[in-house]
């Protein structure tokens, strides 16, 4: 299997984007923003279809499209954006968008296929290397910022009483958020962007409580559901993305029985506790 180069590329373009994914889906996660990752996800194949339409790389359309509007979330606010009616509205008319540019493209067949389910297996050289350059510099800013940004997604109350930027803050994770999900596009598709944002950290939210460990399982737990995806694809045919979001759905399920289980044990061992102190 890892004798075609396309496989290789497919599982180093594969592995960066879980590895981001992973680490930045905990502060989506702590900051109660999977919708705008999903907003995202939809802007940007309105930008990759806009690329398209433009004869242009679909990767440069979604930095341009998500970019934008993640200034403009920032600006506005995010408390607007957790409406149900705004988040329909803003995904109604990027999609119809989407779908309006790639009717006046040439390559609306294979373009809707790739940019709504990812196209991680038709991974070139070129776009491994700017997959690499993008998830470099997302987990870099991440590193950088860590201490506030933990500050400021796990306990917001206390950071604003401390003086942080946190309007700052707000708006350059908004703007990591939107290169994340342009990128992770390309690898697992618009539709499901947010399997690989959201999942694996709220499976590792599941198992742990402390954030430096929730942010390694997460990214492991992101990578293990790729390169399981990437097997079952290459050995079945099937949709890779298909395979990734089914594998990281039992990952997170099984930890949520888990945590059941556990939670269950703890109350049983208090009960006789208290019984037996009585």
């Amino acid at each position: 299997m890892l004798h075609y180069d396309f496989m290789q590329h497919a599982f180093l373009a594969g592995t960066l984007v879980a590895l981001m994914c992973g680490c930045i889906g905990v502060f989506v996660i702590a900051r109660g923003l999977p919708f705008i990752a999903h907003t995202f996800s939809h802007i940007g194949f309105s930008g990759a279809a806009f690329a398209l339409y433009l004869g242009v790389d679909p990767l440069n359309g979604m930095l341009l499209f998500t970019c934008a509007s993640a200034l403009v979330i920032g600006r506005l606010g995010i408390k607007m954006f957790r409406k149900d009616a705004v988040i329909s509205v803003i995904l109604s008319i990027f999609l119809g968008l989407g779908l309006l540019f790639l009717t006046l493209s040439s390559k609306q067949s294979n373009a809707v296929s790739s940019l709504l389910f990812g196209t991680v297996l038709g991974i070139s050289p070129e776009d491994v290397k700017k997959l690499a350059i993008l998830s470099v510099f997302v987990l870099f800013m991440l590193v950088l910022g860590y201490k506030m940004l933990t500050f400021d997604s796990f306990d917001p109350v206390g950071a604003q009483a401390a003086g942080l930027p946190i309007r700052f803050i707000s708006i350059a994770f908004l703007l990591l958020l939107s290169v994340a999900t342009a990128e992770a596009v390309q690898v697992i598709g618009a539709l499901l962007v947010f399997t690989l944002m959201t999942t694996p950290a709220a499976t590792a939210q599941r198992l742990t409580h402390s954030i430096s460990r929730m942010i390694l399982l997460s990214a492991l737990i992101s990578v293990i559901g790729v390169w399981i995806g990437l097997v079952l694809g290459f050995y079945t045919n099937a949709p890779v993305s298909f395979f990734i979001s089914a594998v990281e759905g039992i990952f997170y399920f099984a930890s949520l029985g888990w945590s059941m289980f556990r939670e269950r044990s703890v109350t049983e061992k208090r009960a006789v506790t208290l019984d037996s102190g009585v």
